[in-house]
């Protein structure tokens, strides 16, 4: 008699979390055990994990691997020896990964090793910057894996020309935008905006933590420079992530950031909270890859401090740019805002809160 097959969702890293959250509730109510949730434990603190899983209504992860920080291969290593345990003992006959994060490539590693089928959801995004560890991580899983779930049409484009089967391909839409449409009424019942004195279009949300942007002294003060100056125009609010937190305070500059009377910096916020800060913010400053989405799906305008991205549909139809860390160019763009000349922007095909329901139909077909 053949055993039940099973599958097992990895999460790891605050992106991961709002992508498979519907998924694994899904897949739980259809399989039971037989759908397990991997917590890497990538991300470890509270607010940029437990949280989640609490707001999201994520279960209880089946297996906590709790691998913590450390550097890229040395978490990556860790991962796969803890994970490559599980596999053994588990037998699943897929494992699902979701984006680009460390835990994403090692999962998927240890399952091809092991013979057993891997789905990446957002599958084919390309920066084509291999300096990031991110673009290492994207193009290794795609390699591997057997389903590539494309969240816009850039990456039909790219796996194409990278000589992927088309059959292995499937354009779902995107997950992190399901998990803003079924949880907007959440969002909009958050009280962030009392909380920290805000009205509404009347501040900009901020979010840096690429080592291209806080990993020198250098950056960051080009940074501070620009803040200074945009925060003359305009509050700014900071959640910062703990990882710029401790190299602001690594350079020395915490006096310096503090200094600006008009950017309030707060801790990381949970999902409600951090959604509706920016629902209703003028605009998104931001390194970020998922906020490029979010932005673009709310309709707020979004200027990436980056000189290239994953998600081209974000600029070629959404509401967002890339304005790398060229003050000119940045300053230009937030005037632009100000004066109520940003485009407006429209929602990619299948961004439509369908996309965990198009992956389903296909992971059932698969087992």
């Amino acid at each position: 008699m053949t055993a039940p097959k099973k599958i097992i969702i990895v999460a790891g890293a605050r992106p991961n979390f709002m992508k498979v959250a519907l998924l694994i509730n899904a897949l739980k109510k259809k399989l039971g055990k037989r759908a397990l949730l991997v917590h890497t434990g990538q991300h470890y603190d509270y607010q940029m994990s437990e949280v989640f899983f609490k707001e999201l209504n994520i279960p209880k992860p089946d297996i906590f691997l709790n691998v913590g920080s450390g550097s890229h291969g040395a978490q990556t290593g860790k991962i796969m020896e803890m994970f490559e345990a599980v596999v053994v003992k588990e037998k699943p006959s897929l494992v699902v990964a979701a984006g680009d994060v460390n835990s994403t490539l090692a999962c998927s590693l240890v399952a091809a090793k092991l013979d057993v089928k891997v789905a990446h959801i957002e599958a084919g995004l390309r920066s084509f910057d291999r300096g990031m560890p991110e673009e290492i991580n994207r193009l290794a899983t795609d390699v591997i894996s057997d389903i590539l779930f494309v969240s816009e049409a850039s990456g039909l484009k790219n796996l194409r020309r990278e000589g992927v089967e088309p059959k292995k391909v499937v354009y779902v839409g995107n997950v992190m935008i399901d998990s803003v449409i079924h949880n907007l009424p959440s969002i909009d019942r958050s009280g962030v905006l009392k909380k920290l004195g805000l009205q509404k279009k009347n501040y900009g949300v901020l979010t840096l933590h690429r080592p291209s942007n806080v990993d020198s002294k250098k950056a960051l003060l080009e940074i501070y420079d620009i803040l200074n100056v945009i925060s003359s125009k305009v509050r700014l609010v900071y959640p910062i992530h703990p990882r710029s937190k401790a190299k602001i305070a690594g350079f020395g500059l915490e006096a310096k950031f503090g200094s600006l009377k008009n950017l309030t910096l707060v801790d990381p916020l949970g999902y409600f909270d951090f959604l509706k800060l920016v629902k209703e913010s003028c605009f998104a400053l931001t390194d970020s890859g998922g906020i490029q989405e979010e932005a673009t799906y709310l309709k707020v305008p979004c200027l990436t401090m980056r000189e290239n991205t994953e998600r081209p549909s974000t600029v070629s139809e959404g509401t967002n740019e890339l304005v790398g860390r060229d003050k000119k160019a940045i300053l230009a763009a937030v005037n632009k805002v100000l004066a109520g000349k940003w485009k407006k922007g429209r929602i990619p095909k299948y961004w439509d809160g369908r996309a965990t329901e198009r992956i389903l139909k296909i992971l059932q077909k698969s087992l």
